[in-house]
């Protein structure tokens, strides 16, 4: 992702928020409106083309910089995860308003240091709806649905967007039911409301009643979004509803999206190939103005869906001739094809390796399904789909599958690392203490650090952390740093100080130049308003080299590898770049 794609992702993240009411720092201009604004497009330009640190030395250059201007640089911090820089830049502002508190509650929330939004939340002298929202979704998205519950009704006044929130977070921690209840009792619904809902209830297995509730929102007179689109279509190959995804085509036709939106277009060719209808999937094909890899990949899995795989290599290879670089998905589909082709589907080394690309590409249900074709399934074919369901959060399918299991084959040692690490992302924690008993009285297993690792990974995030550390201090084997690293993790999610020294004294005593330990104390420090602590991490950082590895990505053009780091703007990818 380049700078420019990444801040405007920031934006999308509604850290900015339009509308809200604009307090100013000082007024040293006379025009002080056209004046700001001309500050705010240098400064997002040099945030798009130079360094973090380069555009604020030139935001420390302004002067009495507007407060507009300092929640833009906020938003930035926040997208680097830099949020000590963020609230000591928060903290410097002499006159907050509403947009500048939100702001910094939201990138809290987004560096995952949600105990110091709620304080914040708590600090904050007036608060508007976009607050509450804010921390409703937070709570959401970490899987504390009961405690979202509680702040969305005691809010004082909801908007559209708070109820879209709570209902989007029902059906994305499973609760599909109270999200329907909910729905039903919405004032008002816009759009995102209905495509919420319709989505929900499609990825809860409930296809059929998303169908019926998109007929519904079109009756109601709700003009359906690309988006709502996507989710009818999908829902509609999921349930194999040939003539209610006609009537959706015949919406889309309708609404202009068919030949420009690539990701409405996808889904009318995965639908009408999951129908059994490649005739009508190519005639779809066809008709797009620009194929991206979105469009061409969808038509390659399609014409796996109904076993012509000869076919699928063959847009496949036709794709790759129009110089349209393959995704992941595209590989997937392609490999599945081959090994069809070839009778080796069933194979346990061929299926195995299919379940682990159907995973590790996030589609989980592909993976399932090549699993249950393999005939016979080894160990290594029941662990890689065990560790796949867990790392998508699909506890209760890992769980499911692994009482399965039991009655073919005994597990190993790497079965429950996968089941610890299912129960510890979907929050099953009595569960990962009876498979943690059961395992350890195995006499076939041992128990290594890597099963305490998530035990302790388990126990933290459900805010057991003095059990956790009784845990770490009383194990048969050495704690690594690793162990006390997830420890401090935990203790940062909770805001535990007093465990989180502890555990960082035992890691640099292993690992003195452990940077992840020292940017994870940085910010509780920076939390706790404890800055002297802070600039101390920060300058025993220095004297001992210690430097916070940038995140990167990396991609492989001509037989080259690529790599860009985090704010690098030294190597831009253009087309001469990728030639040279």
């Amino acid at each position: 992702m380049n700078r420019t794609h990444l801040f405007q992702s920031l934006f999308n993240l509604r850290f900015i928020f339009a509308g809200a009411t604009i307090g100013y720092w000082r007024r040293p201009f006379s025009d002080i409106a056209s004046t700001t604004t001309s500050y705010k497009h240098e400064l997002i330009h040099r945030l798009n083309t130079q360094t973090l640190q380069e555009a604020r030395g030139f935001f420390d250059q302004i002067p009495s910089p507007h407060v507009t201007l300092a929640t833009i640089m906020i938003s930035a911090y926040a997208c680097h995860h830099m949020l000590p820089e963020a609230l000591d830049l928060f903290r410097k502002i002499p006159s907050k308003d509403v947009v500048s508190w939100n702001s910094i509650i939201k990138c809290c929330i987004y560096c995952g240091n949600f105990a110091t939004a709620w304080k914040l939340f708590d600090e904050m002298p007036h608060r508007n709806v976009v607050t509450w929202t804010t921390l409703v979704d937070g709570l959401l998205r970490l899987g504390r649905v009961e405690d979202a519950e509680r702040l969305f009704w005691a809010m004082p006044n909801r908007d559209v967007a708070a109820w879209n929130a709570m209902v989007h977070g029902y059906c994305s921690n499973g609760r599909v039911e109270d999200a329907m209840r909910l729905f039903c009792r919405m004032p008002l619904k816009d759009v995102i409301s209905w495509t919420s809902m319709i989505g929900g209830l499609d990825q809860n297995g409930k296809s059929d009643e998303a169908l019926v509730l998109f007929e519904k929102m079109v009756c109601s007179g709700v003009k359906p979004s690309a988006n709502t689109l996507v989710c009818g279509l999908a829902a509609a190959a999921k349930a194999w509803a040939f003539h209610a995804g006609v009537q959706i085509h015949s919406c889309v036709l309708k609404l202009g999206y068919c030949c420009f939106d690539e990701f409405v277009t996808a889904s009318l060719v995965t639908f009408y190939a999951s129908c059994k209808q490649m005739e009508a999937a190519c005639n779809v094909f066809d008709e797009v103005v620009q194929r991206n890899v979105v469009v061409w990949t969808a038509l390659v899995t399609g014409y796996g869906l109904n076993d012509r795989h000869q076919e699928a290599l063959e847009v496949f290879g036709k794709m790759m001739k129009m110089n349209v670089v393959p995704n992941e998905s595209s590989f997937t589909s392609a490999l599945n094809s081959c090994s069809t082709k070839m009778g080796l589907e069933s194979s346990v080394y061929v299926g195995g390796s299919l379940v682990v690309m159907y995973s590790k590409c996030g589609y989980i249900g592909d993976a399932i399904f090549v699993f249950k074709r393999i005939s016979e399934k080894s160990i290594v074919s029941w662990n890689s789909i065990i560790v796949g369901c867990a790392e998508h959060g699909c506890g209760m399918w890992a769980l499911t599958l692994f009482r399965q299991m039991l009655r073919e084959i005994d597990p190993d040692e790497i079965t429950l690392t996968g089941l610890l690490s299912a129960c510890s992302r979907s929050g099953m924690f009595q569960k990962a203490e009876c498979l943690f008993r059961y395992f350890g009285q195995k006499r076939s297993i041992t128990l290594t650090v890597e099963h305490y690792a998530c035990m302790v990974d388990v126990l933290g995030r459900c805010g057991e952390l003095d059990e956790a550390e009784a845990l770490v201090t009383s194990m048969p084997v050495k704690a690594n740093s690793m162990v006390w690293l997830i420890l401090l993790s935990a203790c940062r999610m909770h805001s535990n100080l007093h465990v989180a020294e502890r555990a960082a004294r035992k890691i640099f005593e292993m690992e003195p130049n452990c940077s992840d330990a020292y940017v994870l104390l940085s910010n509780m420090y920076a939390a706790s308003n404890r800055w002297d602590e802070v600039d101390e991490i920060r300058r025993t950082m220095k004297d001992n080299r210690v430097v916070k590895q940038p995140g990167s990505s990396w991609l492989t053009l001509n037989g080259l590898r690529h790599e860009f780091l985090s704010a690098d703007t030294s190597r831009p990818l253009t087309e001469k770049s990728c030639t040279d």
